[in-house]
C-alpha cells in the first residue's frame, strides 16, 4: 500500500457517494427502479419548472426523440446527464418525504466524518447526482440527517468526474488550494481526473462493493483506513 509520503496533511475532503459512503447496490437496486418506476407521473407535471427544464434539455441533447423514450435509454446505460440526474432526483425526494426511501451509509462514514468536522476540516460532496439528490441521501439516513457535516455540494454542473477541468472548477468556485483537497472515490477514472488539477486522492476499495483496487493511487477499504494513510483523525 503506497505510504503518505511528501504530501501536506488535506484541510479539504471531498466526496463521492455510490460505493464511497453508500453501498452500490442502494443506488443500482433502491434508488435507480424507485426513479424508473415514478418517472412517468412526473413528465406529466409540466407545471413544474424543473420538469420543464429537464425535457427542454433533453430535447436539446436528442432532437426528434420522444423525451420518455430517450430518458429511459439514458437509464438502461446509466447515462452522467443532467436532465435525467434532475428528474431522478425529484422522483428520490418524493420517496424520501414519503418515508419510502432510506438511505443506510456505510458504518464507518459517519463517525469518521464527525471526527474531521471536530478537527476543523471542510467536508464536501461531488457526485454525479444533483445536489437535491445529494442532499436527501444524507438528510434521510438510517444514522439521521447529516448533511450539517457538509459545506459544499457539487455536481455535474461543475462538468463530468471524469474530466480534470471540472475538479479544477470546483477548487477555484470554492476558493480551496488544490494540494489542500483530498478527493476519495471508488473509480480510478476520477482520481486521475482530480490528481491532474492537484488534488490529493485516495480509492475507497469498499469489500461489499467487489471494487477493483488500482495499483497508481493510495488504496483504503474505509474511511478510516484513509484517514490514517493522510494524517487524519479516524473518528470513534
Amino acid at each position: 500500500m503506497i505510504q503518505n509520503t511528501g504530501l501536506s496533511t488535506p484541510r479539504v475532503v471531498l466526496l463521492d457517494i455510490e460505493g464511497t459512503t453508500l453501498p452500490v447496490a442502494f443506488v443500482h437496486k433502491v434508488l435507480f427502479p424507485y426513479a424508473r418506476k415514478h418517472l412517468p407521473a412526473l413528465l406529466a407535471r409540466h407545471d413544474n419548472p424543473v420538469v420543464a427544464q429537464a425535457l427542454a434539455q433533453t430535447a436539446e441533447l436528442a432532437p426528434g426523440v420522444p423525451a420518455a423514450e430517450q430518458l429511459e435509454r439514458w437509464m438502461d446505460t446509466d447515462a452522467k446527464v443532467a436532465p435525467l440526474k434532475s428528474l431522478q432526483g425529484l422522483c428520490w425526494e418524493q420517496g424520501y418525504r414519503e418515508g419510502e426511501l432510506v438511505a443506510d451509509l456505510y458504518p464507518d462514514v459517519v463517525p469518521t466524518l464527525k471526527a474531521w468536522k471536530a478537527a476543523g476540516l471542510t467536508l464536501a460532496v461531488y457526485s454525479s447526482g444533483s445536489q437535491a439528490a445529494q442532499k436527501l441521501i444524507y438528510g434521510y439516513t438510517e444514522q439521521g440527517d447529516v448533511t450539517p457535516l457538509f459545506s459544499a455540494f457539487f455536481d455535474l454542473e461543475m462538468g463530468g468526474k471524469r474530466e480534470s477541468a471540472s475538479y479544477s472548477a470546483i477548487v477555484r468556485k470554492a476558493g480551496w488550494a488544490p494540494a489542500d483537497v483530498l478527493f476519495l472515490s471508488d473509480v480510478v477514472a476520477e482520481l486521475e481526473a482530480a490528481e491532474q488539477a492537484g488534488l490529493q486522492v485516495c480509492q475507497i476499495a469498499r469489500p461489499e462493493d467487489r471494487t477493483a483496487p488500482g495499483v497508481r493511487h493510495r488504496v483504503a477499504a474505509s474511511l478510516q483506513q484513509a484517514a490514517s494513510l493522510f494524517g487524519l483523525p479516524q473518528g470513534a
